[in-house]
């Protein structure tokens, strides 16, 4: 049901979703001092491309002083702005029966969208998040 569900939002918006938070993490890569947001960036666009599944936790270590500020900083320039747009998204694909999952999905992505330092991208059927480095 997993895969079914993954490629039924692959075509209805995974890809075009992916690949924009690809481009935010190339543009974020090459103005150098972003990089960390970058790469968070890569993580949101491969969750963002399969999210079925898997599931955003936090870090073993949690987020240092530095990942906080970083996301602080991420909230008030992109993060507010891409859950709003995630939250309108969820709601026109809640329209259908079919796209409901696909909704509860989009909403999935909020909170990894609003606060992307500090956390990883695991699979749902290992819940134990200490074996992941």
């Amino acid at each position: 049901m997993k895969a079914i569900l993954n490629v039924i939002w692959l075509v209805f918006g995974g890809l075009w979703l992916a690949l924009g938070y690809f481009l935010a993490g190339v543009v974020c890569c090459i103005l150098i001092i972003t990089i960390p947001w970058g790469i968070a960036s890569f993580r949101i666009a491969g969750y963002a491309l399969w999210p079925f599944g898997r599931t955003v936790v936090d870090k073993p270590k949690g987020p240092g002083v530095v990942a906080t500020l970083g996301n602080v900083i991420w909230l008030l320039v992109a993060g507010i702005w891409i859950a709003i747009g995630h939250v309108l998204t969820a709601i026109a694909m809640a329209i259908t029966i079919i796209g409901i999952p696909l909704a509860i999905a989009n909403l999935k992505l909020i909170p990894v969208s609003l606060m992307p330092l500090g956390k990883m991208v695991v699979p749902t059927d290992r819940p134990f998040v200490s074996t992941y480095r």
